[in-house]
């Protein structure tokens, strides 16, 4: 912890105590939460920045799209559209934001809506003739006008929350009662080989109560990367010069699946807007070597003049044991919520 975030301690217990308070008056019912009648699962965290939100719903869009009809419901970060969004054939980056564009494009039988009110998000999503049947909803854990039916926690290994504290001393948006609300709970981004005596040590930390579930995964990167035509499998660029680039939260396993000592790696704020300014800027560092980057991004750049030297790796949620009772939890409360 920082000298500046020791200092800022003062306004980490206000900012505890104002979100506690919130988060009592909709436990209470003071404050006015939205049921709907059809399933609908957020997908969350406690803090702020990436805990692996996007594969976990893209793992949920796989799991539930073959038997139902998906429909994804995020606010959009920073993207340049307003109000409530759905998905069509003109939508790009600025229109949904880079996750939900990919979610559509990687996607095209689910429906894909971006709305910072998603209480009317999901009314909207209703209100369309070929109606989903279940709503995902991205990054929605503290968005307390929608009460779901089911709430997957996601925490990352190297960054648990039982270890952090309340914004702005630590990185938490609320308290780690907040957990308590959660159904299962996922810590992502773990060693693949985690022990089970590990696992257990951590579930202890976390202090579930006896109806939650615990689940341990970890980022599996794919064996290739890829662009608009062309696939090469990574070991094939390991070894060659090359630039990686990112603009994501925590980049660092990204770069050292793909570097070697002669690449150069550019890092950018997550989800970043690339000017006219930056994409000049990696053109020529890149000089014509290949550029690599991560799926979300490719899906801002993909159109850029880097086109022609610009790849992606993809990557995915992969459970380390027991994702069988994971799948089974999940399609037995869609199963019991649905509509007949």
């Amino acid at each position: 912890m920082n000298v500046l975030r020791k200092i800022l301690f003062p306004f980490a217990i206000l900012y505890g105590f104002i979100t506690s308070i919130r988060n009592f008056l909709f436990d209470r019912g003071i404050l006015k939460s939205t049921s709907f009648e059809i399933p609908v699962i957020a997908v969350g965290n406690l803090s702020v920045g990436g805990t692996g939100k996007t594969p976990q719903i893209e793992y949920l869009i796989r799991l539930l799209s073959n038997k139902y009809k998906v429909a994804t419901l995020s606010r959009g970060y920073k993207r340049k559209s307003e109000g409530f969004v759905l998905a069509d054939g003109t939508s790009n980056a600025e229109i949904l934001g880079d996750e939900p564009f990919q979610f559509y494009q990687k996607f095209p039988k689910i429906q894909v809506a971006v709305d910072a009110n998603r209480t009317n998000g999901i009314t909207q999503l209703l209100s369309q003739t070929e109606k989903p049947q279940i709503v995902l909803l991205d990054d929605a854990y503290q968005h307390r006008k929608v009460k779901a039916g089911f709430y997957i926690l996601l925490t990352s290994y190297g960054d648990l929350y039982a270890d952090d504290f309340m914004l702005p001393t630590g990185n938490l948006r609320e308290s780690r009662s907040g957990a308590n609300r959660a159904n299962i709970i996922v810590v992502t981004k773990s060693p693949k080989d985690l022990s089970d005596q590990k696992q257990e040590e951590i579930r202890l930390k976390l202090n579930l109560n006896c109806s939650q579930q615990i689940y341990f995964t970890f980022i599996d990167y794919d064996d290739a990367i890829y662009n608009k035509e062309e696939k090469i499998v990574v070991n094939e660029i390991k070894t060659e010069g090359k630039v990686l680039l990112a603009g994501i939260a925590k980049p660092k396993p990204f770069f050292d699946y793909l570097k070697n000592e002669n690449d150069e790696c550019l890092t950018y704020p997550d989800h970043h807007h690339f000017s006219d300014s930056d994409l000049n800027e990696i053109h020529n560092k890149a000089n014509g070597k290949k550029i690599i980057t991560t799926e979300k991004d490719y899906v801002r750049l993909k159109d850029s003049k880097l086109v022609s030297q610009l790849y992606y790796l993809p990557i995915k949620s992969t459970f380390i044991n027991q994702h069988q009772n994971f799948d089974a939890t999940v399609l037995e409360y869609v199963k019991k919520n649905s509509e007949s």
